[in-house]
């Protein structure tokens, strides 16, 4: 019976609108796999690539963790931006001291804006239906 140690893994949940990621930093090269898939087969847009590796960069970790996310909900940017704040909570869970720089760029603010319900005796969220005065 061979022991194994347990791995070795730091947790981040991000959200934002619909959109929930939930992030596992473990050492490593620097992989990313979303949903099991290639990062870059998930996220094609380039810009959504820049804005999930930000909070990596900012603290000089990119490229000592390999990142398994699953995330769902919402849509591209919506994910993305959940993913960056997962990320943020992670690091922030493996070494304390990177919350300063985190917070100063904004990586660990969740964005509240969410959609706003349809309110009934109107067409939508604020739309009212058509007045008439005849």
């Amino acid at each position: 019976m061979s022991t194994t140690e347990p791995i070795v893994q730091y947790y981040g949940t991000g959200r934002r609108k619909s959109a929930v990621a939930r992030v596992f930093l473990r050492p490593g090269s620097g992989a990313m796999r979303v949903n099991n898939l290639k990062f870059e087969d998930y996220f094609k847009d380039e810009s959504l690539r820049m804005i999930i590796h930000q909070p990596l960069q900012a603290t000089e970790t990119a490229g000592k963790f390999d990142v398994l996310v699953n995330v769902r909900g919402g849509g591209m940017a919506g994910q993305a931006n959940a993913v960056k704040l997962g990320i943020s909570r992670a690091l922030v869970e493996f070494n304390a001291e990177l919350r300063k720089k985190l917070r100063q760029g904004g990586f660990l603010t969740r964005d509240a804006r969410i959609k706003e319900r349809k309110k009934y005796g109107q067409k939508g969220a604020r739309k009212r239906f058509q007045f008439s005065k005849r």
